[in-house]
């Protein structure tokens, strides 16, 4: 299915992890890459990393690297989020993108489809 279906948010303690999975499939040979984002109250919705369809390449933004991590599972048309040492700035509604252009990771302008979003909380 290319309209990506997120799951696994929810309450989290500072410091923990969180997993959050995405259902999605390429489905067109136009639809480059897939990626997650955030967007926190009052705030742009923010990138935070991106995985290329054809290889599985991955993106990370500055702000997440080293702590998020992207991942797939091709043969259940699954794709991750690792979530770890989660701070309270953390929490926001998370999602999916599909079908990326291929031009700009980080624009939500550069994917097609979109997920309804799941919310993460962290609390301190």
């Amino acid at each position: 299915q290319v309209q990506p279906v997120e799951s696994g948010g929810g309450l989290v303690q500072a410091g923990g992890s969180l997993r959050l999975s995405c259902a999605a499939s390429r489905r067109t040979f136009s639809n480059l890459g897939m990626g997650w984002f955030r967007q926190a109250p009052g705030k742009e919705r923010e990138f935070l990393a991106g995985s290329r369809w054809i290889d599985g390449s991955t993106y990370y933004a500055d702000s997440v690297r080293g702590r998020f991590t992207i991942s797939r599972d091709n043969a259940k048309n699954t794709v991750y989020l690792q979530m770890n040492s989660l701070k309270p700035d953390d929490t926001a509604v998370y999602y999916c993108a599909n079908g990326w252009t291929g031009r700009v990771w980080s624009s939500p302008n550069e994917y097609r489809y979109w997920g309804q979003g799941t919310q993460v909380t962290v609390s301190s």
